[in-house]
C-alpha cells in the first residue's frame, strides 16, 4: 500500500520509507532514517540520526528518536540506533542512539511498550517485550531484558542491568542489577524484595520452576547462600535438571558479582569501543 505522508511534514528525500508508513503532520524524518512497513508517526515525531526502525511501530506525539547522545564525549560519529518490529512509544518518548563506546549503538527490539516521557538512553539495550512505565529514565548502558517491567519514575544507573521477568516498583533509585524473576523496590534502600511470581505464570513458566525459584530466593536473599552453595543444593535435591529458570537467574547473578558496586556491566565502563555497525557494512 502507498504511504500516507502529510504535506506539513518534513521527510529527507534521502530517507528509506517502506510501505503502508502514516507521518503525520510536523514530523521531521531525517537523510539516515530507514522505517520498514506498517509503520505510524503521529504528529510532531522526530526521526534523526542514522536510526533504523523495523515494522508496525507506532510514535506518538512529540516523540524524538535517535537524538544525539547525551555524553560529553560524544564526537558527532555516524553512532547509531536499531529499532525492532511491533513496538509502541508513547507521547514525549526520547531514544537517543548510541555514544562513541562499546559498539557504538542503541537496541530495541520487539514488542516493547515505552510509555509516555520514558527515556532510553544511549548504547543501551532493551530486549522484547519489555514495558517501561510512565517517566522511567534509564541512563546510559542500560540492559533491561525480556518480559522486564519498570514502574513509573523509576530512574536506573548506567551499566546497570534488570533480568528477565523482574519487576522493578514505582519511583525507585535502582542503582544495582535486578536479578531475573524478582520483584525489587526501594529509594534509599533498594533491594530485591521478593519472587515475581505472577510475571512468571503470565510468561507461561511451569509450576516447578516457579516453585524452584522461590526456594533459590529464599537461600540466595534470606539465608544469603553464595552461588556456589545454591548450586550444589539444587544438584544434591536433582531439582534443577529441567529448570532453565533456575540457570539464567543463577549465571545473572554470577556476572553481578564479577562487575563492580553490584553492576555486571561496569566492567564495559573503560573497554575498547567497536563500531559492530560499520564492521558489518565493511564485510
Amino acid at each position: 500500500m502507498a504511504n500516507t505522508i502529510h504535506p506539513l511534514a518534513c521527510v529527507d528525500p534521502h530517507a528509506e520509507l517502506g510501505d503502508d508508513i502514516e507521518i503525520g503532520p510536523f514530523c521531521v524524518i531525517g537523510p539516515h532514517v530507514k522505517i520498514g512497513n506498517g509503520c505510524c508517526l503521529a504528529n510532531n515525531v522526530t526521526v534523526i540520526g542514522h536510526t533504523t526502525i523495523g515494522e508496525r511501530n507506532r510514535f506518538f506525539t512529540n516523540c524524538v528518536i535517535g537524538g544525539e547522545p547525551q555524553d560529553y564525549s560524544y564526537q558527532e560519529s555516524a553512532t547509531w540506533l536499531e529499532i525492532g518490529d511491533d513496538n509502541v512509544f508513547r507521547e514525549g518518548v526520547t531514544v537517543n542512539r548510541g555514544a562513541e563506546k562499546e559498539d557504538h549503538g542503541t537496541r530495541i527490539g520487539h514488542n516493547n511498550m515505552l510509555m509516555s516521557n520514558a527515556h532510553v538512553a544511549h548504547n543501551c539495550c532493551l530486549g522484547n517485550n519489555v514495558m517501561l512505565v510512565n517517566g522511567v529514565l534509564l541512563g546510559g548502558h542500560v540492559h533491561v531484558h525480556d518480559r522486564a517491567i519498570i514502574s513509573g519514575n523509576t530512574v536506573v544507573h548506567h551499566f546497570a542491568s534488570v533480568g528477565t521477568m523482574a519487576f522493578i516498583s514505582g519511583g525507585c533509585r535502582c542503582t544495582v542489577d535486578v536479578p531475573p524473576f524478582m520483584m525489587a523496590a526501594g529509594s534509599d534502600k533498594f533491594e530485591v524484595k521478593t519472587v515475581n511470581n505472577v510475571g512468571m505464570k503470565r510468561a507461561g513458566v511451569s509450576e516447578s520452576s516457579i516453585g524452584i525459584i522461590r526456594h533459590a530466593y529464599k537461600l540466595l536473599f534470606r539465608e544469603h547462600k553464595t552461588v556456589s552453595e545454591v548450586r550444589e543444593f539444587f544438584s544434591q535435591q536433582n531439582e534443577d535438571i529441567h529448570s532453565i529458570e533456575l540457570h539464567t537467574l543463577l549465571n545473572f547473578i554470577d556476572l553481578t558479582n564479577a562487575g563492580k558496586l553490584g553492576r555486571g556491566r561496569e566492567v564495559f565502563r573503560n573497554a575498547p569501543s567497536i563500531n559492530t555497525r560499520e564492521q558489518r557494512k565493511a564485510a
